[in-house]
């Protein structure tokens, strides 16, 4: 084993340690310290002097030896040395009472006489500060604010041995910010406070107060944002810094008025037409009001003023949008509710009425704003017609003719009713249609039409329509002629009214036929002596003919659709008197008279024939009457020859025949006209 180790030095620098020193013994390769106090003691194993035996208590006395270690063993200990640990360091509570003072309080610390603390500024500016004290609190006063201080303390004891010292770090609690400056967000109702930042603050807080309603912001900048602020409120605003070591006094209060609220109880009333009043309620802290009106064809008008109404200009179907903004020196208010007014639709213009036709009047009239429906009135008559639509036209029917009528357009929309009282239109339906009640034929060519008049102060047309042309008469009573109406033309006869209202529907039309038309051209031919063949022109109208020849030796008729006719049972040389019928469809009959007829002379009789000499051959008859002419006529295919006696004479010669030849002979009288007749008996001479 090694040689036993000599201590040199032993000593105490911190309360739970002692630290030796001795001379190195040959040999060693470690050495093992030892601390003992009473029965209990602790080893420590070094390497090398010094050593140092920790985990020990203050203020104690120990006994310490020290043994050197080879791989042989140990040796035994030293002689020992007393060595008493320091005192222990006093535990520090560290406070800033306020921005410049520090208040320092520990525990008793066992063995201590007395206490030294000391303070300085930690950025080591300034002078420190030391106090030596039996009592186990002091305070540090006129300190700068909101600044970092390293506080020393230690105790010693009766030998004014020094024991461990405890260092703590204290800031100063702040001083309260200066140049607060309160800037207000009137749209957002939010608040921006800001002040010049303090020395040693680390944060911020700021108070918005105003009665019960407490509002905070913490930062850590020389500003904030304070939110959710109530409108036509008056808070005080404060600042508190802070640190670690506490906080600063709150600034003097900084007075903030936000914006007055939004107007309420709104009400718009048209005290009369063209003109609206707006109220409201007052609002706190409201200095002044703006009114804004908008029309909705996009024009707006605004009013100022510091009471609570405004009036207005009203144009009438317009709708109005309506907001009322309260001010005072923090802006405007929030917006409020947003009315709109409609007025009252405007009454319709361009009116016109047409009549389409004698009972439906069709009213028209120019669209007018704010209108949904339309009503059109007729007052007169028997009562009143109405007409509701959404379309600028309406057609009033069923009217009474001959009526004044009192029109009224109106107009009316779902937000207001009716429009003002609009002024009615006068207008007066066409005559009332007359009723013929007879027609009747007062001359040859003139017919009479008789109507039922009811209307006043009428014009009345009658109206002759066929296709012969067409003929009017006028008159303001019950009747009128139709003059020059062509025979045998058939024509619809109607009759209208006029007034300067109109004029009526025409009168159900009264069918008129006049006698038909006597013929133009009549002609009378004798066939034979008994028979005589009568024709004649168309009359216009007629259908049927009844021809009459009519004699004191007695009469011939004929009634035919034709327009010829044959009568027979004539006497020869006779004069009748000749008359044609014309009938129509319907029977009307046209008497037409004409010139006399006289029948040809009677044929002559007892026509015989006499040879003479030189080829000749005289012709004898008999003569109804000695006054009449004849003429004997001879033909034959060799020759035509022909002889006429003198008056009175009746017989005639016809000389220079040739012979050997068949000849006719005919003796007939000779009209007045020197025409021959072809119908007498005829003879064959051979």
């Amino acid at each position: 084993a090694p040689d036993i180790p000599v201590i040199d030095q032993a000593y105490s620098k911190l309360s739970n340690s002692i630290t030796v020193e001795w001379r190195a013994v040959p040999g060693a390769t470690n050495y093992m310290l030892t601390a003992q106090d009473g029965d209990s003691f602790v080893e420590t194993t070094v390497k090398s002097s010094p050593g140092t035996v920790t985990g020990l208590k203050p203020a104690t006395l120990y006994r310490i030896t020290v043994r050197s270690i080879n791989s042989g063993g140990k040796s035994q200990p030293s002689p020992f040395r007393k060595v008493k640990t320091v005192l222990a360091a006093p535990i520090l509570s560290v406070h800033s009472l306020s921005c410049d003072s520090i208040a320092v309080s520990w525990k008793a610390v066992h063995m201590a006489a007395g206490f030294s603390v000391s303070l300085m500024r930690s950025d080591g500016l300034g002078r420190v500060l030391k106090q030596n004290t039996t009592n186990t609190s002091l305070i540090f006063t006129n300190l700068d604010p909101g600044t970092l201080y390293t506080i020393k303390a230690y105790a010693w004891n009766a030998n004014g041995m020094p024991g461990d010292d405890f260092t703590y770090n204290q800031r100063t609690s702040p001083n309260a910010p200066v140049d607060v400056k309160v800037a207000f967000n009137s749209g957002a109702l939010r608040a921006v406070v800001s002040w010049m930042p303090t020395e040693g603050a680390l944060t911020y807080s700021v108070t918005v107060s105003s009665g019960l309603q407490k509002l905070r912001c913490n930062t850590s900048s020389a500003s904030c944002m304070v939110p959710s602020l109530q409108c036509s409120s008056e808070y005080d605003v404060s600042v508190t810094a802070h640190n670690d070591a506490g906080s600063s006094e709150p600034t003097d209060a900084v007075s903030l008025k936000t914006i007055p609220c939004a107007p309420v109880n709104i009400s718009i009333e048209e005290d009369e037409p063209g003109h609206l009043l707006v109220s409201w309620s007052s609002v706190s802290l409201g200095h002044y009001y703006v009114v804004f009106v908008k029309s909705d064809d996009g024009l707006e008008v605004h009013c100022n003023t510091s009471h609570t109404q405004c009036h207005f200009q009203s144009d009438c179907g317009f709708t109005y949008f309506i907001s009322v903004f309260a001010y005072n020196k923090a802006g405007q208010s929030p917006l409020g509710d947003v009315l709109n007014y409609t007025t009252a639709p405007c009454c319709p213009g361009d009116f016109r009425a047409v009549f389409v036709s004698s009972d439906t009047m069709r009213v028209t009239w120019a669209p007018v704003r704010g209108a949904d429906l339309y009503e059109t009135r007729a007052a007169g008559g028997s009562g009143v017609l109405l007409c509701r639509d959404t379309a600028t036209a309406c057609s009033l029917s069923a009217l009474q003719c001959s009526t004044p009528y009192n029109i009224t357009v109106s107009s009316f929309s779902e937000a207001r009713g009716s429009s003002a009282s609009c002024a009615p239109h006068y207008m007066a339906t066409a005559p009332c249609s007359p009723e013929i009640k007879n027609i009747s034929k007062e001359g040859l060519s003139v017919i009479s039409v008789q109507w039922q008049p009811n209307n006043e102060e009428a014009m009345y047309v009658v109206t002759a329509r066929g296709k012969a042309g067409i003929w009017h008469c006028t008159s303001t009573r019950n009747s009128c002629s139709l003059m020059d109406l062509p025979c045998g033309s058939a024509f619809s006869v109607s009759a209208i009214a006029r007034s300067p209202a109109g004029q009526s529907l025409p009168s159900y039309s009264i069918p008129l036929e006049t006698a038909p038309c006597c013929p133009n051209d009549l002609i009378l031919t004798q066939v034979t002596q008994s028979v005589t063949n009568i024709s004649w022109s168309i009359g216009r109208g007629a259908q049927t003919y009844v021809t009459t020849l009519e004699s004191p030796k007695g009469q011939a008729k004929c009634h035919t659709l034709q327009t010829y006719c044959l009568l027979g049972c004539i006497t020869c040389g006779t004069n009748y008197t000749v008359s044609l019928r014309a009938i129509s469809e319907t029977g009307l009959t046209s008497s037409c008279t004409y010139q006399g007829y006289s029948s040809s002379a009677c044929c002559p009789s007892g026509v015989k024939l006499y040879r003479l000499s030189n080829n000749g051959i005289r012709v004898f008859w008999r003569a109804s009457d000695e006054t009449i002419n004849y003429n004997a006529d001879l033909h034959g295919s060799k020759g035509n020859f022909s002889c006429t006696p003198s008056s009175g004479l009746s017989h005639c010669d016809i000389t220079k025949i040739p012979c050997g030849d068949v000849y006719t002979v005919l003796v007939a009288p000779v009209t007045k006209k020197g025409l021959k007749l072809t119908f007498c008996p005829k003879k064959i001479y051979s």
